[in-house]
């Protein structure tokens, strides 16, 4: 149980949760932003010591049920309600040890719909589990690579030995590194049994010296919008929206690149659906 990161997770989340989100009035002479320490011990059915003392890292361990009570007041998503078990030292019931890589119908059935965007759907570890046609010709052609690591966003943006021509045609962005490192941080708390995840981490840490850095700052951030540059090989340098939608309960994120209509970067895109992967390489 690491008492001080607890303790600094359950501030910041309170202070984050207007008394509104949760029904309770405003109220007036409200000077704390946020939940009162009360209120959340009251959402929680727990007692308000013992909710001041974890915030204080002073509390004894909770238990499953006073974490569960906790992650429902403070409104968690999944993703943060693995985080706050893994802090406490607890390990939730029926919990996966490895993340769910099928993906569902539906998913499948929107990507291959989005005729004029580019999209993919990753896991929580940034593994391509799926794809379009258009995001195959502006990425790369996913059927050609291995169907295992060589296929993860996180190491193919890292672990790169061309910065000019990088795995995947991703090229540099801090939010887009921020965002990536913050989303396997994330699948590190959720999945820490993951043999997988383990060495994909020590891999990273012993071959890139930005994913150390950025690891080891403990930076927890994840945008959902970015513009994001693709080096193509056949089309040069192209300048897309990035929008990350959640897939619920499956811990899977569709990943979509669009451009402007009848823009420079639109007019690409549309090219790129003649081409195709016929001219792609992939490299080994």
């Amino acid at each position: 149980m690491d008492r001080h990161a607890l303790a600094d997770f359950l501030r910041n989340k309170r202070a984050r949760i207007s008394p509104a989100d949760v029904g309770l009035p405003q109220g007036h002479r409200r000077r704390t932003p946020g939940l009162r320490r009360e209120e959340v011990a009251q959402l929680a059915y727990i007692s308000v010591d013992h909710y001041t003392r974890l915030e204080q890292a002073r509390g004894r361990h909770p238990s499953r049920r006073v974490l569960g009570g906790i992650a429902r007041a403070l409104r968690l998503t999944d993703q943060e309600r693995a985080h706050l078990f893994q802090l406490a030292g607890e390990r939730e019931e029926n919990e996966a040890v490895e993340p769910a890589r099928e993906v569902q119908q539906s998913t499948l059935n929107l990507i291959n719909r989005l005729t004029d965007a580019a999209a993919i759907v990753v896991d929580s570890t940034c593994r391509v589990v799926a794809w379009n046609p258009l995001a195959a010709a502006l990425l790369v052609d996913f059927s050609a690579l291995p169907p295992g690591q060589e296929r993860n966003l996180v190491r193919g943006y890292f672990l790169h030995s061309d910065p000019d021509r990088p795995p995947l045609g991703l090229g540099g962005s801090d939010r887009f590194a921020v965002t990536a490192v913050s989303y396997l941080r994330l699948a590190a708390t959720r999945y820490p049994y993951s043999r997988e995840l383990k060495n994909l981490v020590a891999e990273l840490l012993a071959g890139s010296e930005d994913f150390a850095r950025l690891w080891n700052s403990h930076q927890l951030r994840i945008d959902r919008h970015l513009r994001q540059t693709v080096r193509h090989p056949e089309v040069g340098v192209i300048e897309l929206d990035f929008d990350v939608l959640t897939v619920p309960d499956q811990e899977q994120q569709v990943i979509i690149f669009t451009a402007e209509p009848e823009s420079s970067a639109y007019q690409t895109l549309q090219l790129l659906k003649v081409i195709g992967t016929q001219r792609m390489t992939v490299e080994s």
